[in-house]
């Protein structure tokens, strides 16, 4: 394994070698220990916790017609802070506002460091954990071990994301995923 200078961990979201930007906690720090360990728990348990995504997904193409009616402007702001909390705690929600959860074993593919939506790097340590964070899983040996949990889990991770749109960075993923499914795109 070659070293990683301290620029390129910057360039990933790493700063100071080995503390994430945005808590400040160094990656051995017990919230980084914690947070990885609800990663786990979301993946071990995600054909539950799909269930109650694709309940979620039929309850609010349901309520449509009311969210519709209020605004998708108005009700954002209740979607993105509800996805902060309980998107944010369960998977470590990056609310890059395209959610794929689903296709990836209810692992935030977000995650990685390089951000790849379609597999791993190829730099998967022999343990199974990341080349950037060695301390960390590979979020991608995580999302394959969810996607046995899942029906059809193999094969939807088998399938190619499209890439990140960027401009939908902090926007509800609930809500652009209604968007379309309903045929709504461009509401908002």
């Amino acid at each position: 394994m070659e070293s990683v200078d301290i620029t390129d961990l910057k360039s990933v979201g790493v700063s100071r070698a080995g503390s994430s930007p945005a808590t400040g906690t160094n990656l051995c720090g017990q919230a980084v220990k914690n947070m990885y360990k609800m990663r786990e728990w979301s993946m071990r348990h995600a054909r539950v916790l799909n269930r109650i995504y694709n309940l979620l997904e039929r309850f609010l193409v349901l309520i449509h017609p009311i969210l519709r009616w209020i605004g998708f402007q108005r009700v954002e702001p209740v979607f993105v802070a509800s996805e902060k909390v309980i998107k944010g705690f369960l998977f470590d929600c990056q609310m890059c506002g395209q959610c794929v959860l689903s296709s990836t074993g209810m692992v935030c593919p977000m995650n990685c460091p390089k951000q790849l939506r379609n597999g791993p790097c190829g730099g998967v340590l022999q343990n199974g954990n990341c080349e950037v964070i060695p301390d960390m899983k590979c979020v991608w040996v995580l999302a394959h071990e969810g996607a046995t949990k899942l029906p059809d889990g193999i094969e939807k991770m088998r399938e190619i994301s499209v890439p990140v749109d960027f401009t939908k960075k902090g926007q509800s993923a609930w809500l652009n995923k209604l968007e379309t499914i309903t045929n709504d795109v461009g509401e908002r």
